[in-house]
């Protein structure tokens, strides 16, 4: 892909044309929103390919941007931005869906890696898996060529986090994986967000979307001491 629109949502217009200046010189397309409301506004009608989304603006929080656009079926990739680094916001970001987390301040070299990490999971592997590649459980189908999930032939709203981690624990059924592992593997890189919170939260949103009894899961398995299986 070239060209790719990333959505800038800073409400601290200097900081807005600093990342702006930067992204474009890498050959993005820059768009731009000092409110929440302005995001959602711009995210529906342009429907960028990657959100950067801080938490503070002057109306609704990143937070609630976040929680609405994924509400709203939207998957594009979301970079949460920060100056705090606190546990508590990191598990609410990927809570509501958010993909990675990015603390305040950082580098311009760290941001494009990121981004490009990040529309290469969502847009490069996932389009490139071979054509007629079902995976089927149960009332659950992965459709990796459509890149859907269904259950009952009704599709799933999934990240693209959630659905790289299905397809690849799916892809193994019955191995056991360790959270460090699934992080490595997923994320592909040092992610800010890289802890054991970070797949029990995307594991947990897995179950609510997949499992019949989300605490007494049938497919999602915790491995005790080691981290998680899917089991078929």
């Amino acid at each position: 892909m070239a060209g790719e629109r990333i959505l800038i949502v800073e409400d601290d217009r200097a900081v807005a044309r600093g990342l702006e200046y930067g992204l474009r010189a890498e050959g993005f397309t820059v768009l731009w929103a000092n409110s929440g409301q302005g995001a959602l506004t711009i995210a529906r009608r342009d429907a960028p390919h990657l959100i950067l989304l801080d938490i503070r603006l002057p109306d609704i929080s990143g937070f609630d941007v976040c929680r609405q656009l994924r509400s709203e079926g939207r998957r594009q990739p979301i970079l949460m931005l920060t100056a705090r680094d606190e546990e508590v916001d990191k598990v609410l970001g990927l809570e509501l869906g958010a993909d990675d987390y990015l603390v305040k301040p950082f580098s311009l070299r760290e941001l494009i890696s990121r981004i490009r990490a990040l529309l290469r999971r969502a847009y490069g592997e996932l389009a490139a898996t071979a054509p007629d590649q079902r995976l089927a459980f149960g009332p659950i189908v992965i459709d990796t060529e459509r890149l859907l999930v269904l259950r009952n032939d009704q599709p799933l709203e999934l990240t693209p986090i959630e659905f790289r981690l299905l397809r690849y624990l799916a892809s193994n059924p019955g191995r056991p994986f360790s959270r460090e592992h699934l992080i490595e593997t997923i994320w592909g890189y040092d992610s800010e967000v890289g802890n054991d919170r970070t797949i029990d939260v995307h594991v947990r949103h897995l179950r609510q979307k997949l499992e019949q009894d989300p605490a007494n899961p049938r497919w999602l398995l915790t491995v005790r001491g080691v981290g998680y299986k899917f089991e078929p």
